[in-house]
């Protein structure tokens, strides 16, 4: 039967017949797992006043409604709590990343899955169904084209996150088969998400998830009222993989051929640092060598860093612009501005991306002896492997690699790492009593009468 319903159609009819209770426990887990580090995230953009706009342009026009944006006293219309959340969840690039799809997921995914929630009155049972129908949706359109999206100059979190945001929308406000296709269909043409913030370092980045959530909440309602979108959306010659890749093959079927049988959820990789994912495991290459051999900024001559094409368009080039960062969100692209605040200061934290650390001369000084050398990590491209070779001024050489950063599947982090993550993140925004009583709920997520605990974020 499969083989006659198109790919919106086969996703449509997996986003409206999952359940949370027929799901892997480790899926299921995952799941609540990762709304919790995206909520950490978002609460600690909160608390540090990053995009603020986004906070006082909620309280100008927004109106209210049901749903809870972090920060924002009074509950907003869904669309709105989803764009605030996801700009927030996403402002300080702390938060989760699909290695295959290279898509932040849960930023568009969660607060979608959330307002919907909200909205429709649904159980945690139900959002923890959206939440993982939208997962798998992300990061199967994403993966179908690897990096392509990237040498495009699009931004995956944008444009193939706003199909995970609608499946899960659509799913926690319960739209059967049909008009969940339907939703599919419009979002194709509400995908967006330019990468031009690199060329000075710009907020827009930080907009992609938020417009993809509140995308994904606006089709699902239109859908629900009749709106009609294209079942070929994906597929067609006019579609979103025609149009958006021109000239590249791109496989969706074979991405969605285990779809409901094999579980993305697990795979999506934890952040340990608030920079982009390809300075990770050069960083933590360059953090095991100086455990080893402590060694001072003054003792390093150079450092030769290892990344993987995307890698050297995201964090390495052009080379003037990463010497010396010229925003706090524009050093979350400069690999060598992140090993120099990790030679220099230990570090690599929220603290390290303020308009005053970025101006640190002494790091300032050390970017410039920072060059690379693109490496492959086959089989896998877009795993975020990186390394580093230091040279010393006494004739010393120290070399280490990673070939999977730290917080994948591969190289995981442990849960207790990920929750110490969110506290760490939530105080800076709540009292510590809040703080363990939205951990305590997101871990329960699936045993939730509703999500009145979502309360707690709104200041």
């Amino acid at each position: 039967m499969t083989a006659t319903l198109t790919a919106a159609q086969r996703i449509a009819q997996f986003a409206a017949d999952i359940k949370a209770e027929d799901l892997p426990e480790e899926v299921r887990h995952a799941a609540s797992v990762h709304v919790l580090d995206t909520l950490g995230c978002g609460l600690a953009a909160s608390g540090l006043d990053e995009a603020d706009y986004v906070i006082t342009g909620a309280a100008e026009g927004a109106g209210t409604g049901p749903a809870s944006g972090i920060g924002v006293a009074h509950g907003l219309p869904p669309a709105e709590a989803a764009f605030v959340n996801g700009v927030l969840c996403h402002a300080l690039d702390f938060d989760d990343t699909h290695p295959d799809s290279v898509t932040h997921v849960s930023v568009a995914v969660t607060p979608a899955a959330l307002a919907a929630g909200e909205a429709a009155g649904a159980d945690g049972s139900t959002v923890l169904a959206a939440l993982v129908a939208g997962n798998e949706v992300s990061t199967r359109v994403g993966a179908a084209a690897g990096g392509l999206f990237h040498a495009r100059g699009l931004h995956p979190s944008g444009v193939c996150g706003v199909f995970g945001a609608t499946a899960a929308a659509a799913r926690a406000r319960g739209l059967d088969a049909g008009t969940t296709a339907h939703a599919l269909g419009i979002a194709g043409s509400m995908a967006s998400g330019l990468l031009e913030f690199l060329a000075d370092g710009a907020d827009t980045k930080r907009l992609h998830p938020g417009w993809a959530a509140q995308a994904g909440i606006t089709a699902a309602r239109l859908a629900a009222h009749g709106a009609t979108g294209p079942a070929t959306v994906f597929e067609g010659k006019r579609g979103f993989y025609a149009t958006y890749l021109a000239g590249f093959d791109v496989d969706l079927d074979a991405q969605l051929a285990d779809l409901g049988e094999k579980w993305n959820t697990p795979a999506i990789a934890f952040k340990p640092y608030p920079a982009c994912h390809y300075t990770h495991a050069p960083v933590d290459a360059l953090a095991e060598i100086l455990r080893e051999h402590p060694l001072r900024p003054d003792e390093v001559k150079s450092i030769v860093a290892f990344t993987d094409e995307t890698g050297v368009g995201l964090v390495l080039e052009p080379a003037a612009d990463k010497v010396r960062p010229r925003t706090p969100y524009d050093a979350k692209f400069s690999l060598p501005y992140c090993l120099a605040s990790l030679l220099v200061r230990g570090s690599v934290e929220v603290a390290s991306f303020t308009a005053e650390a970025i101006a640190d001369e002494a790091v300032l000084a050390l970017t410039q002896r920072v060059s690379y050398e693109q490496h492959e990590y086959a089989p896998r491209p877009d795993a975020f492997g990186g390394g580093v070779r230091v040279e010393t001024v006494d004739g010393r050489t120290f070399e280490n690699e990673l070939r999977y950063q730290r917080g994948g599947a591969e190289n995981p982090m442990t849960e207790d790492e990920v929750r110490e993550k969110y506290r760490s993140n939530a105080k800076l925004a709540l009292g510590s009593e809040a703080v363990q009583a939205v951990e305590d709920a997101v871990m329960a997520l699936g045993e939730q009468s509703d999500l009145s605990f979502l309360a707690a974020v709104r200041s």
